[in-house]
This record gives structure tokens, sequence and C-alpha cells, in this order.
């Protein structure tokens, strides 16, 4: 029997859950606790006997740590929810357009990628961009933090390559040279161990991080390739693509797991829940769909828009799902019961990006109304229209607090908002900057 030691517990607010760290053998592992289904109304002795009645690593003599750890997920999820956004900064990016905007988890930094074929890496808090990433010899279309980390951005051009660089520093790490045609999409896996790139070629590659090199190709569409992700274990992929399918592969062997057919249109946007079992496609056929990952089977189609889906998204926890359309809505659904729950109504152009803010209790979208509107997912109710911009806004997103929106807009501005009850800025400034 190899000896194991529980460490120390770290917890995880969004999604809810409960980390441990535990010495094997002398080496320092993680081991996640996923409580996706905590509600306020639990009854915690109850969940503290069923997690050590699971849990090889934690005894009963760990229940009172359990107990306290517990209540502070309960005290976090009880805390108000994050209310009236306020302009915080208008930033002027780039000369060209924008085509990008993506935060670090922390929420501190964030990078725009642009026509004038860089990458900028903004400070949140202080509005200054901290570095121009230069090299690429067209349009940077696509950008990632490596988040959790952050230590890292990946960013991927219409030249063909993508390039990795040092979030910290600037300096690029490496080129990454291989696709035929423009990089549309990319990521990194939730490990940082990997990036997988996306493109106009019909492929997608898998590259290492720590090297630069290619380690796989995964082909097998029959048309570009627009969307990717991993799951959060980081050994499957999902592809959408405009031949009308999404793919899910495996990361190791760059085997095709699954084809999900079924749309009779581009797919223009494809996620995984965080538990892995799930994922989604939305198609230019108006329609989104629910696939079970383990069978590849499609478990729901969901119709109720009347023009193209642009975007989908799951909460952080998987409880819900929204989908984004040319029809100028967006609808919320329960991922358990299939039920529309609430349908977004009141942009007057079409929603190209929605994001749910990682409570799950907000939604905010884009729209070529040249609005940001934040909704409440309990009630489907408009909260607020952020407004300011004076052309089409095409990205948004929320930090991990979710106390900061960055918005992104083919105006040229990325505007910074700020919540009336944000936090993280003071937490950051208190932690020494």
């Amino acid at each position: 029997m190899s000896n194991i030691k529980l460490k120390k517990f770290l917890l995880r607010y969004y999604p809810p859950g409960i980390i441990l760290q535990y010495e094997r053998d002398g080496v320092m592992k993680q081991k996640p606790i996923d409580l996706l289904d905590l509600t306020p109304d639990v009854d915690i002795e109850v969940l503290c006997s069923q997690i050590i009645r699971q849990e090889p690593l934690i005894s009963e003599n760990r229940r009172p740590a359990l107990r306290q750890l517990i209540g502070r997920l309960l005290d976090k999820m009880a805390e108000p929810q994050h209310h009236s956004f306020q302009l915080f900064k208008v930033l002027r990016a780039h000369i060209l357009p924008l085509t990008n905007c993506a935060f670090n988890k922390a929420g501190d930094r964030f990078i725009t990628g642009s026509y004038d074929r860089t990458c900028k890496v903004w400070d949140t808090y202080t509005g200054e961009d901290v570095f121009t990433l230069e090299g690429h010899k067209n349009v940077v279309y696509a950008i990632a933090f490596n988040n959790p980390y952050g230590d890292k951005v990946v960013t991927g051009s219409f030249d063909k390559t993508a390039r990795l660089w040092d979030a910290y520093t600037g300096q690029c790490y490496y080129t990454l040279k291989g696709h035929a045609t423009e990089i549309v999409c990319l990521s990194f896996n939730p490990q940082s161990t990997l990036i997988a790139t996306g493109s106009m070629d019909n492929t997608a590659k898998l590259w290492d991080v720590e090297t630069g090199t290619e380690k796989v190709a995964l082909a097998g569409h029959r048309a570009e390739i627009v969307s990717l992700s991993f799951n959060t274990a980081g050994d499957l992929l999902i592809t959408g693509s405009f031949d009308h399918d999404s793919r899910v592969w495996d990361v190791r062997t760059g085997q095709c797991v699954h084809t999900l057919s079924g749309h009779r249109g581009e797919v223009s946007s494809t996620c995984f829940n965080y538990g892995g079992n799930l994922c989604l496609s939305g198609s230019i056929d108006a329609t989104c769909r629910l696939w079970d990952v383990r069978s590849g089977r499609c478990l729901s189609v969901k119709q109720g828009h009347t023009d193209e889906v642009l975007d989908v998204a799951f909460d952080a926890a998987g409880a819900k799902f929204v989908s984004a359309s040319a029809d100028g809505t967006a609808r919320v659904y329960s991922t358990l019961t299939g039920v529309c729950a609430h349908t977004l109504t009141g942009h007057e152009g079409e929603i190209s990006k929605v994001a749910f803010n990682p409570q799950g209790t907000r939604v905010i979208s884009a729209s070529s109304d040249k609005t940001c509107r934040l909704w409440d997912t309990d009630t489907g109710e408009c909260l607020q229209v952020l407004e300011g911009h004076s052309d089409e806004i095409f990205s948004c997103a929320f930090n991990y607090e979710g106390d900061f929106v960055i918005t992104g807009s083919k105006d040229n501005t990325c505007r910074i908002w700020r919540a009336a009850t944000a936090t993280s800025q003071a937490a950051h400034e208190g932690s020494g900057g």
C-alpha cells in the first residue's frame, strides 16, 4: 500500500467544491470533491457523512473541518449578488478593429486581439496596457489565458500560426507552425499542459506547452473548425465545424471518439459542462443540441429560436445553459429537466455572445444593438442595460468573482464595468497589488 497522507483542504467557490491536497510517496497531489448540486437548504451533517463514507482520504476526525468548509461555501452562496454595474474604464485598445478580449482568472489582467496584428495585455484596475505582444504577420483573431494559472497567453492568427507568450514579461516562448490556413479558435487545457488550435484548414491540432511542439493533428471534419473546448479533466476536446457536425476527440491518442451529427447547418459554438458528462452545440439551423458525452447520443434538440444560434454556454455548475441567437433573444434552460425557464427579450439586434457569472445567477449578453444586457437567471428579467458603445458588441465576459464585466465592440473600445458591490479590486490592492 503506498503511503498517502491528507495535507490540507482548499475551497473552490465556482463551481462549489473542496480540493484535497495530499501527499503520495512524497509527491503532492490534488483531488477535487465536486459539490455541484450544493444548495442553501442542504443538511450539512448528512453531506459530511456522505463525503466521509465515499472519500477514503477523509476520516471521521476531519468532520469539524469539513463542516466548516461546507459552511463557508454556503456563506458564499448567501452573499448578496453583485448588481448595478457602472462604467469603470473605456480603453481605446487598438487603431484597427478588435477581434476578442478575455480575462485572466484573477480578473486583474485582460487581453485584446486585433486586426493590427498584435495582442495587448491590460491592467484591469488602472486601464494601462502592460505589454503589446508583437510578432504575428496578420490579424490576431483568437486569444486565451491559461486559466486558472494566468502566467501564459496564446494567440492564434490569420498568419496560420499560434504563439505562446509569458503573460508577465511579454516574451514569446514559441511559434506554433503547422496549420495550412488561418487559426480561428484555440484553448489551453485546464491543466495548462496543452494548447488546442482550430483552423480553416478543417483540422485541429494539439501542442505541448512545455516544448511548443505539435503532439497530434485531429483530422476528420470536412469544413473549417470554428469552435473548440476541453473538458474539465482535459482528456477530451470538442470541436464544432461548418460541416454541420461536432466531434469529441481523445486528447491522448488524437482519435475521434464521437461524431455528433444532426444539425442541418453550420455549428457555431460548442462546450462541455463542468462534470464532463454533457456537451452542447449551437447551430446556424436555429437549434441547440444537448449530447451525452459517453454514448455520443443526442439527448434533446432545443427549437425555440427563430434564427441562427450564435453562442451556447453552461453555468459553472452545469445546472443551467443558455443559447444566444440572431433573433435577438437568449434562452435559459434547466439542464436536468430540459425546460426553457426564460426567454431573455429586449435586445434590438442579434446576440453574438452570452456568458453566466460564476454564481450562475446572472447572464450577460452582447448584441449588435450596441448594448450589453445583464439578466437575472431566476426571474428572466433584465436588470440592467450597459450602454455607451457606439457600434456592435461582439465580446463580453465576467471575471471570476462576477463583480467586473468586460465588453469589446466594433467601435474599437473595450469597456470595463464594475459592480457597485465589487470586492475583487480592493482585495487585489490589499494583497499588495
